[in-house]
């Protein structure tokens, strides 16, 4: 919980009903902010310490000290909120269902310090935990089976363990594996990863990658292309446990 939160709200007289409404979120929304302590997005951030009279790092002191790269942040806040997530990735495994070891093999390939490899790891391992709450997010993903065939860093083990992940998380009840097959012709995900987001108000969001940064949109032509292509590349990929015995097999290859 965050206290000072409840407390600025309380001094206002405020509540998570009419904070929403002043700042255009759902009420539950609100309310986490206060319950589970969530970070609003920056956007939202500034409003709220503007109703309650607080300056933002009174009632978000981490809010400067998170280590996701400042350009990601927005997406951040839309994961932990999302109530669906559906997520193409063409060469890479999806982030939230990453190892540990996967994840820092994949950011050992950039520029990047020792130190700034451990904090963008740490930072993704942390994203992985709204898999684990309580209501998680539906989790629906299509992966290419070349990201599971190809291998990362030096290790063959790397990639052994990054299946076997896979699979037991396409156990969990939330979440929706499916994989493309190597033998699929050509077809719509060639051009490139993305994830829409479903927000508890009803609201879409998507997220591109790039290769400098993504790009993210909420713009309703832009979600109504990504809906039709994620619709048609669904239709390639394998039905759920299919994929999910597809994904053992691939496993077990990787000795």
């Amino acid at each position: 919980m965050n206290h000072a939160v409840k407390i600025a709200m309380l001094d206002a007289g405020e509540t998570a009903e009419s904070l929403a409404f002043q700042v255009g979120v759902d009420p539950k929304t609100a309310a986490r902010w206060v319950s589970h302590g969530r970070i609003p997005r920056a956007r939202h951030r500034v409003r709220v310490a503007s109703i309650l009279g607080r300056d933002v790092l009174d009632l978000w002191p981490d809010a400067l000290k998170r280590r996701e790269p400042a350009w990601f942040r927005r997406w951040a806040d839309i994961e932990r909120e999302a109530v669906e997530l559906r997520w193409f990735e063409l060469a890479w495994v999806p982030g939230l269902l990453q190892t540990e070891a996967y994840a820092r093999a994949t950011l050992s390939m950039e520029a990047l310090s020792p130190e700034q490899i451990d904090e963008l790891t740490a930072a993704r391992m942390a994203r992985q935990a709204i898999l684990q709450r309580n209501r998680p997010p539906h989790l629906i993903t299509v992966i290419d089976e070349t990201a599971l065939r190809r291998r990362v860093g030096r290790d063959r083990a790397i990639m052994r363990e990054q299946c076997e992940h896979i699979a037991a998380c396409a156990d969990m009840p939330s979440v929706q594996v499916h994989v493309v097959p190597l033998d699929t012709p050509m077809y719509l995900g060639m051009g490139g990863p993305f994830i829409m987001a479903e927000l508890p108000d009803g609201a879409r969001v998507a997220h591109e990658d790039g290769q400098v940064r993504a790009h993210i949109t909420e713009d309703a032509a832009e979600i109504a292309t990504l809906e039709s292509r994620w619709a048609r590349i669904v239709g390639e990929a394998l039905p759920r446990m299919l994929s999910l015995k597809l994904i053992r097999e691939v496993a077990a290859t990787w000795t």
